[in-house]
């Protein structure tokens, strides 16, 4: 059995969708209010949203730590850059930045 390379398997993921989302649950059943909280402010942009259930993949849960270094779930990424996690998606809500870097 081969040894994931987890860095390269997030790398793909957030370079093939342009709007990507590591969470606890689903967007349908979201388990943490963080992650609650970040789907319901894409789902206010009208943003199409490939989310990633980091409870299903305790690799993955790790690992996108490490690749944004960034200690905190739920995570953003808008083109395949790292943009931070809800309280950050809250503030560029709120300013109307989130939207635009959305093209909305």
């Amino acid at each position: 059995m081969s040894e994931r390379d987890i860095q390269a398997e997030i790398h793909a993921t957030v370079t093939a969708n342009p709007v990507v989302l590591y969470m606890k649950g689903t967007p349908t059943f979201p388990q943490c209010g963080f992650s609650a909280n970040a789907v319901a402010i894409l789902k206010a942009c009208g943003a199409q949203v490939h989310a990633v259930n980091v409870l299903a993949d305790d690799d993955i849960r790790q690992g996108i730590k490490e690749y944004a270094n960034w200690p905190t779930i739920p995570q953003l990424y808008i083109n395949g850059e790292f943009i931070g996690g809800s309280d950050i998606m809250k503030e560029m809500y709120q300013s109307g930045e989130l939207q635009k870097v959305l093209g909305n």
